[in-house]
């Protein structure tokens, strides 16, 4: 399973541990991802879909149907 948001493409950053010292190691900065199954009125059947934390506020925000169109027009779905 890759670690991108299938709603809004979030994935992981990279960046460093900083030490006391100020000594710098490389480390990855993951997304908050987890699978959910949502009912889909529209097409009316079940989805599983790979999500973040964003994404799943999104689509308490403007539905299901329409953050699924928006993913598919930026191309994450």
């Amino acid at each position: 399973m890759s670690k991108i948001c299938q709603i809004t493409g979030k994935k992981a950053l990279h960046g460093n541990n900083v030490s006391h010292s100020k000594r710098r190691t490389k480390r990855v900065f993951d997304v908050n991802l987890f699978t959910k199954k949502f009912y889909w009125v529209e097409e009316d059947e079940w989805i599983n879909l790979t999500i973040s934390a964003a994404g799943l506020r999104l689509i308490n925000k403007i539905g299901l149907d329409a953050a699924i169109k928006r993913a598919a027009a930026n191309g994450y779905l």
